[in-house]
This record gives structure tokens, C-alpha cells and sequence, in this order.
């Protein structure tokens, strides 16, 4: 196997900030402060809102990372092309 460790996708990186971000969200509407954010969001089910778009966006953050590895796997598994 290679010996340089393994790098988290750009991708992946930004759509697990935005699940937390989203999360963070969620806790403060489901704690019913979320007119600190907006007044809208003074209705604890907002947070239901943003606590799906977090799970939403960590499922999807997800798809980069296995991507990557399966492309880690077969460029490893490939012998060296003859030059």
C-alpha cells in the first residue's frame, strides 16, 4: 500500500461542514433559540428541518470519500505500466 495517508475530498470536506453547520442549526431551533438566527426559526419543528438537512448532507458527503477509496483500491491493486 501506499505510504502517504489517505486525503479527505474537497467534496466531501464541504458537504460534512455544511451537515454540522446545519446540525448546530437544529440543536439551537429544537433548544427554541432559533430567533437568534432568524425569527422564523422561533418554531422548535424548524429545527426538524435542518436536523434532515444534516443527515441529508453527511449521507451525501459520504459518496466522495468511498468513491475515493475504491480509486485508492484499484489504482493499487493495477501493476506499474512497462516503460
Amino acid at each position: 500500500m501506499n505510504a502517504t495517508p489517505a486525503r479527505l475530498p474537497l467534496a466531501a470536506l464541504v458537504l460534512f461542514v455544511l451537515a454540522a453547520l446545519s446540525l448546530a442549526a437544529a440543536l439551537l431551533c429544537f433548544a427554541g433559540s432559533g430567533t437568534l438566527l432568524h425569527p422564523a426559526l422561533s418554531d422548535p419543528m424548524a429545527g426538524l428541518a435542518f436536523f434532515v438537512s444534516a443527515i441529508a448532507l453527511a449521507g451525501t458527503g459520504a459518496f466522495p470519500l468511498v468513491f475515493a477509496r475504491l480509486a485508492r483500491r484499484d489504482a493499487a491493486s493495477k501493476p506499474p505500466p512497462d516503460a
